[in-house]
């Protein structure tokens, strides 16, 4: 009999839930939907551009990168954008975005928490958007490589935004790998390793009505890997068209926080 190390397990799990994000044509469609459905419509990415002061900043690392969500929003022009995630599928995207505002761009297919073999203090700002709940032990690395005055920027979500599937299904498992970094407890992680810590609140609901629930749907199986270790995601998908067929809305709570960290 094999048994698998915790850590092993973990990180097979996270890559399970993580494959949501490597099909970069349907994960660029979704964020459509969550844009044309937000209450509010300020792009979350514009409020935590504005936090950082960007004189200086010439070396950019994202963490849990994706397709280049982060940077499609860059302006400017920068020595290097380095991306490390685990998912291979999204190098080519991630250059191609990365390359627009960067001299060089570099992608690493990287299961975090992981060392990393960049130099120590390299650095000038370090961004892990709705991903450092996978990878809450890379925060040491995160130290090592920001330089003394680098900005780390993290954006996460609320526990809240389980509060209404949670009136229908137990998303324990969920649950969990939210709190492992969430709007409520992210200063109390940050402060073992950080001393300076700011925050701003995003407060959004999505909104779908009458006849949306394609919208809907698509939004609910792009989520699917989140949810099926707790529920089949067929019944959340078929339960929530249940309830807008029956009350002409659905509303979902999507109140995120940016954390703007400096070393």
């Amino acid at each position: 009999m094999v048994y698998k190390s915790a850590s092993l397990i973990y990180n097979c799990t996270v890559i399970n839930v993580a494959k949501s994000y490597g099909d970069h044509l349907l994960h660029v469609e979704v964020g459509e939907i969550i844009r044309a459905h937000s209450e509010n419509r300020t792009d979350i990415r514009s409020v935590a551009r504005r936090l950082i002061v960007w004189n200086g900043i010439r070396r950019i690392m994202d963490l849990g990168c994706g397709y280049g969500w982060f940077e499609d929003v860059l302006e400017g022009s920068f020595d290097l954008i380095a991306g490390i995630d685990c998912l291979g599928e999204n190098g080519p995207p991630f250059i191609r975005s990365a390359k627009k505002t960067a001299r060089e761009a570099i992608f690493k297919m990287v299961t975090l928490p992981a060392t990393t073999d960049f130099p120590s203090d390299y650095f000038d700002l370090i961004v892990s958007a709705y991903s450092l709940y996978f990878f809450p032990g890379a925060l040491p690395e995160i130290k090592r490589l920001l330089r003394p005055g680098g900005i780390f920027v993290v954006i996460t979500h609320s526990e809240s935004m389980l509060e209404e599937g949670e009136r229908y299904f137990d998303f324990k498992d969920l649950r969990k790998v939210i709190e492992n970094f969430s709007a409520e407890n992210g200063k109390a992680i940050l402060k073992k390793y950080f001393v300076d810590i700011a925050s701003i609140d995003y407060t959004n609901t999505l909104v779908f009505r009458k006849g949306e629930g394609k919208d809907l749907a698509r939004y609910i199986d792009f989520k699917r890997e989140f949810i099926k270790k707790d529920v089949d995601p067929d019944l959340v998908r078929a339960k929530m068209l249940q309830e807008l067929l029956k009350n002409g809305e659905v509303r979902l709570n999507k109140n995120d926080r940016v954390f703007l960290v400096k070393k």
